[in-house]
């Protein structure tokens, strides 16, 4: 491939999508050619909406059905936000169609979907990848050093990642909603805590997991119930262990906590950071000194800063997400790694959410 520019597709108007739309603007090598939604008014709506707040250059075109979008010769990849309980179906059709696909997460309601979803990109010669963008951050890169380095051998891994939903969530969002999202907040957040925990992990995986469902929507309102509030532990063939909290009932929370055998690792803002131009970690070395009848506990933590943008810039991780998907697909050579990641994500979730529904007995992995 001779051009410089990957082209990209967005394919439907979900609210993630605006954010996306300024990352593909912000990323290099990327422009953004057109956006499909099965309403033409719709995209159009969105595509006014979005260069309002966030012009490109190029106005993209609005497409009214995501066929039309996936049969241009001008679109070389795809950005899939559809929800969860459609997304097996579309990105089956944009590797087929030859286009590189980069869709939200959960990729897919169990890992079957995954399987056969990775299964038709390498048919089809296309990169698969999934949205967490966490993973195309400088500040990660640089906690890999520091893990390697400064952390020593893993012990424990903690991570919690929660919003309050307000009073019309199970009524009118998606996520509260067993045909779209089936996996309520354990997809919706439960995901991010389960990549940081596997990425702390060298992507190694659990050989055992619990699960635990502690709130759930009303059947009668929405079908099936999804959960709203889940809880699960991990284990490892080295003896380290793993907790994570998600929910949809909890003030803002998005930390990450790396208990390893030489320091303490902490992160408070693990999937989207604070806003600022640096992101944060601290490192904890607390130290017990005894002298006589005197006991203290020495704090030992030190707070670092890196220079990178948090959101809705040129730089931050969603930027860098567009910008080293573009590449792959500029080189025309596939990263197995990516597609591998998001599989044993999945796997390790279908787990933890089998022990829920087992009465959170615990569940061998694989």
């Amino acid at each position: 491939m001779s051009q410089t520019v990957c082209r990209w597709g967005i394919l439907g108007a979900a609210f993630i999508a605006r954010k996306n739309w300024q990352s593909i603007r912000d990323a290099e090598h990327a422009s953004l050619v057109a956006v499909a939604s099965r309403d033409l008014k719709r995209a159009e709506s969105f595509i006014n909406e979005c260069q309002a707040s966030a012009p490109h250059e190029v106005v993209p075109e609005a497409v009214g059905s995501y066929e039309a979008l996936l049969a241009r010769a001008d679109i070389d990849a795809v950005y899939i936000p559809l929800p969860t309980g459609l997304r097996k179906e579309w990105v089956i059709k944009a590797a087929r169609a030859g286009k590189h696909v980069l869709v939200e997460k959960p990729v897919g309601c169990d890992a079957e979907d995954v399987a056969e979803i990775i299964a038709a990109c390498e048919e089809n010669h296309v990169q698969f990848m999934d949205g967490v963008m966490f993973m195309h951050g400088q500040r990660l890169k640089h906690l890999r050093q520091v893990m390697d380095q400064e952390v020593g051998a893993v012990r424990h891994i903690a991570t919690q990642f929660s919003f309050k939903a307000d009073a019309a969530f199970q009524k009118e969002n998606i996520r509260a909603q067993s045909e779209l999202e089936p996996l309520g907040c354990l997809g919706d957040l439960g995901w991010y805590c389960l990549r940081f925990t596997l990425w702390a992990m060298n992507e190694e995986s659990p050989v055992l997991v619990t699960g635990r469902i502690h709130s759930e929507t009303e059947t009668a309102m929405n079908g099936p119930s999804v959960p709203l509030a889940f809880s699960g532990t991990l284990t490892f063939a080295n003896g380290a262990s793993a907790s994570f909290h998600c929910c949809f009932t909890a003030a803002h929370a998005q930390w990450a906590i790396v208990s390893g055998e030489n320091a303490l690792l902490q992160v408070s803002d693990f999937v989207l950071p604070f806003s600022g131009d640096k992101v944060q970690y601290s490192l904890t070395r607390s130290n017990f000194v005894v002298d006589g009848c005197r006991a203290d506990m020495h704090a030992g933590q030190q707070t670092e800063s890196l220079p990178e943008p948090s959101n809705n810039a040129s730089g931050s991780q969603e930027s860098q997400l567009f910008e080293d998907f573009s590449k792959h697909v500029l080189s025309q050579k596939i990263d197995p790694h990516w597609p591998r990641i998001s599989l044993l994500t999945q796997k390790t979730l279908d787990a933890c959410l089998k022990s829920a529904q087992q009465g959170s007995m615990p569940v061998r992995y694989g």
